[in-house]
């Protein structure tokens, strides 16, 4: 089939639950160009070096053709992962003031405790239930209320988080003649979030809680002081990283787990090996598929093509997990596997903020359900899947529990 049509392919959402075959003639292509002039980039040791190149900006107002939608972003400035350096360095490193080393060391570690909890409460709560929703039970609460409680946001209001969320997440699809209407709605959502968020650090500012909206509104570091404008764009791309991305981790994880009875199997009677196996379901089915808003600032010649300087690349990252190049069987699940540099967390300075606080909620909450649900079965396969071709994951995903099911 014709190359110049793999993006359109890749995003329909005929091919959501399945889009291994897609990306794998995408690598034989290696690097190929659409009808629309975009670029996708497959192979995994090209698209690392491009997450590494200087001369590749996040920044979507450097196209030839910047996307309007994207620039307006519903009244409020771009966050730091839509932003090259010097700025983007600057942001992020506030934000990281308060969320982890050097400054913050313990954040993290210190979270452990809380997720437990978060998690014992979520599986007294599946007691009874013969039918659970991975998604909606369990995968959707744990993250939100994580985030909620780190920003210090009352989880009293998460139920409108889910919605703004939704909407936010909707408009980020990069499918050819995507729906414009849903582009203002995920810009609308955005501010009204942003707005939501400035305000309650507003309020922490003259009584200040231990908790990042706090830091945000009153920390000074070596880089300065974040303005309210960067605390409500900072605060609204923490809230929807911090769970959107886990929540598809920890149902992609559920869900081949399912698949892979054998592994489930030794992952609950050895839970020590649960931190590699979530290293590997990162690279196996991770739950960012693809970055769609790179651009050259120069010509750069990639595989023997050259890409103009201006021109939308993206680079498919889950594409770059299964490159036999780089990994032996890759379209093997193998959580014992060894050298798993994966693209799970993308590279590079724009590598994910949260990844720390992903692989705990990811550890703890799957060695829990698998302790919990001693022989669980999938009601539907494959579920059904999420609109997103970027943050790919089943909307739901339901599973029914055996009989010797505590």
């Amino acid at each position: 089939m014709a190359a110049d049509t793999l993006f359109q392919r890749i995003t329909d959402y005929a091919h959501r639950a399945d889009p291994y075959p897609l990306y794998a003639e995408l690598r034989e292509n290696r690097v190929a160009r659409q009808e629309d002039g975009s670029y996708l980039v497959g192979t995994y040791h090209e698209i690392a070096a491009l997450l590494h190149d200087p001369r590749v900006s996040s920044d979507r107002r450097n196209r030839t053709a910047p996307d309007e939608t994207e620039a307006g972003e519903g009244g409020l400035p771009p966050a730091f992962i839509g932003l090259d350096d010097p700025e983007h360095h600057r942001l992020r490193s506030l934000a990281m003031w308060s969320f982890g080393p050097p400054h913050t060391p313990g954040r993290i570690d210190a979270m452990h405790g809380e997720i437990t909890r978060i998690v014992k409460d979520l599986i007294a709560e599946l007691e009874g239930k013969e039918r659970i929703d991975i998604v909606d039970d369990f995968a959707y609460p744990l993250p939100v209320t994580v985030i909620c409680r780190l920003l210090g946001v009352p989880i009293e209001d998460e139920p409108q988080f889910r919605q703004w969320s939704d909407a936010i997440v909707a408009g980020i699809d990069p499918s050819p003649g995507e729906d414009t209407e849903r582009q203002r709605a995920a810009a609308e959502a955005r501010k009204t979030m942003g707005l939501y968020l400035g305000e309650l650090a507003g309020k922490r500012r003259d009584h200040p809680s231990d908790d990042m909206l706090s830091a945000f509104a009153t920390g000074h570091g070596t880089d300065g002081q974040l303005t309210q404008l960067e605390i409500m764009t900072t605060s609204v791309l923490l809230l929807i990283a911090g769970h959107e991305t886990t929540v598809n981790l920890i149902t992609n994880g559920v869900l081949t787990l399912l698949r892979h009875p054998d592994q489930l199997a030794r992952l609950r009677s050895d839970p020590g090996l649960m931190p590699r196996a979530v290293e590997e379901l990162l690279r196996y089915e991770p739950p960012v598929q693809m970055l769609p808003q790179r651009t050259p600032l120069a010509d750069i010649e990639i595989s023997g093509l050259t890409i103009p300087k201006g021109a939308p690349l993206i680079l498919m990252l889950a594409s770059g997990n299964r490159d036999p190049e780089r990994f032996r069987d890759p379209d093997c699940f193998d959580p014992t596997r060894e050298d798993n540099q994966h693209l799970g967390f993308g590279s590079g300075i724009h590598s994910c903020f949260g990844a720390p606080l992903a692989r705990l909620e990811a550890q703890i909450a799957l060695n829990a359900l698998l302790q919990h649900l001693d022989t669980p079965r999938l009601v539907e396969d494959p579920p059904e899947y999420r609109r997103s071709p970027v943050l790919r994951g089943p909307r739901h995903l339901l599973v029914e529990r055996g009989r010797g099911d505590a």
